[in-house]
């Protein structure tokens, strides 16, 4: 199937599910490199909309908007240097905006937090990406764990593209940090149950099979290792269903592999 056109005669922008890493992919060579090659691949967008693993709150929020878009350093344990990152992206009170009309055309009304800056799963891959950080960007919450609803949610949030936003989903395909195995490095050989999540999670996102990605927990091997609790893969629910108004749910890896055990496959959807 493809993609509908903008009123400015070029293609929409893709929908993105990616693996962010924890702050530490900053040093990660290969990383940073194949975030910065895909951000490279993809024509400018106008703003990016985050739906990051890390914010769950009802009623549905949006971040702060106005001037430099703060951050939320959520995590701990850290060396100094972590928590001296700067990400002085501007905000993007005109997708928020536009967030608050979709919703409201479901009766849903948004939340503005003025307060709330970008968690790490939205400015460390960002970093990567665009790291001028001049690209407008604006945070959204997710206000349920539940697949349909999210799936639901990311159909409203599709004719964003159609205004040249970005909508990226940022989790992770794999996610049991009792998996996490730092005298491995950061290229061991992960887990079998992670091998095999990440196995099927590729034929079935490349497939289009969206009924199973949202039943993942009864269709996928060893889901409840892979994802112990679910707010790292919510965030895939988003952008498909952000893809499938006018566009492609076949997902295509853009970047695949594992990091200290854990897979950091990340799709793309026309």
């Amino acid at each position: 199937m493809t993609t509908d056109t903008t009123s400015r005669g070029s293609a929409r922008p893709p929908v993105l599910y990616l693996s962010h890493g924890a702050p530490p992919l900053a040093d990660d060579a290969t990383w940073t490199r194949e975030l910065a090659d895909w951000s490279g691949d993809l024509a400018r967008p106008d703003a990016v909309l985050m739906v990051s693993a890390h914010w769950e709150q009802a009623p549905i929020s949006v971040s702060a908007t106005s001037g430099d878009v703060p951050l939320t350093y959520d995590f701990w344990g850290f060396p100094q240097r972590y928590y001296d990152v700067t990400y002085d992206a501007p905000g993007a009170p005109e997708v928020a905006r536009s967030v608050a009309s979709l919703l409201a055309g479901a009766g849903e009304t948004l939340h503005q937090d003025p307060t709330r800056g970008l968690d790490h799963g939205a400015y460390v891959p960002l970093k990567e990406m665009y790291p001028d950080a001049d690209v407008p960007v604006v945070q959204l919450s997710m206000p349920t764990l539940d697949p349909h609803r999210l799936f639901e949610l990311g159909r409203r949030l599709a004719p964003l593209r159609d205004e040249n936003v970005l909508v990226v989903g940022s989790g992770f395909t794999t996610h049991n940090l009792g998996w996490f195995n730092p005298s491995a490095g950061p290229d061991g050989a992960p887990p079998t149950p992670s091998a095999e999540f990440d196995h099927w999670a590729a034929e079935t996102v490349a497939a289009g099979d969206v009924d199973s990605v949202l039943d993942f927990l009864a269709k996928a091997p060893a889901a409840r290792e892979a994802h112990p609790r679910t707010e790292h893969w919510a965030p895939l629910y988003v952008a498909l269903g952000a893809a499938s108004v006018g566009g492609d749910v076949a997902g295509r890896s853009v970047i695949d592999g594992f990091w200290f055990g854990l897979s950091k496959r990340s799709w793309q959807f026309a």
